[in-house]
């Protein structure tokens, strides 16, 4: 079936923010603990990822390790930084794309969602996240810090679609997306029964969500 877009954006799996101070000299360890413990996450679950196997995963001494995140807390904090870091990139290059309107914008997001979704990486670390953070205080935090750091391009692109939609309204439909979109994980993520569906997948998403923010009125969400 032949795509409706070629998109050329790719999501790393981390950006490492710049700190206050820099960390130039231990960046590339630094780096490689960070790559270590998602590595453990996706291939092991969030309950391999402890100090001590992400020290021995990375190839650093565990003293080295808590030189850098003191915590455990620190260093998954750290982490879904780096990881949600690497998609605002994305879709700031998306929503700034000139040339381009807000829909074929809009649209290029929800492709990049989607196709990222297919991927080992986002089937395995998503879900994980998404089954800790039912009993974990802290992950339940850092995963609703992250999903609402992701809806804003698209709030964005809503509101240029449909002016007359309040800031509230755009978030409601860009949740909506979300939802939708994330939902697809278990069902045609990596690995998933229906994963050879996703280009079908892609164009009823584009299509609904389109037609459904060009045709909601501020009455429809009071």
């Amino acid at each position: 079936m032949k795509k409706r877009f070629t998109n050329n954006f790719r999501v790393p799996d981390l950006v490492l923010t710049e700190r206050e101070g820099g960390y130039d000299k231990g960046r590339d360890v630094y780096e490689q603990i960070l790559k270590s413990a998602l590595d453990l996450l996706i291939d092991q679950g969030y309950r391999a990822v402890s100090m001590r196997r992400v020290a021995a995963a990375s190839g650093v001494k565990l003293g080295n390790l808590t030189y850098y995140f003191p915590t455990k807390e620190d260093l998954v904090r750290e982490l879904l930084n780096a990881v949600i870091s690497s998609y605002e990139i994305e879709f700031d290059a998306i929503v700034h794309e000139e040339g381009a309107t807000a829909v074929h914008r809009l649209q290029e997001i929800c492709v990049l969602i989607l196709e990222d979704i297919g991927t080992k990486k986002t089937t395995r670390f998503f879900p994980e996240l998404w089954a800790l953070s039912n009993h974990d205080d802290f992950v339940f935090e850092r995963v609703q810090e992250l999903y609402a750091r992701a809806r804003r391009p698209m709030m964005q692109l809503i509101s240029e679609i449909n002016p007359t939609l309040s800031e509230a309204q755009c978030e409601t439909i860009a949740l909506f997306m979300s939802a939708s979109m994330e939902g697809m994980t278990i069902f045609a993520g990596f690995e998933k029964p229906f994963a050879d569906k996703m280009p079908w997948l892609e164009r009823l998403a584009m299509k609904s969500f389109i037609d459904l923010i060009m045709s909601m009125t501020p009455e429809d969400l009071p």
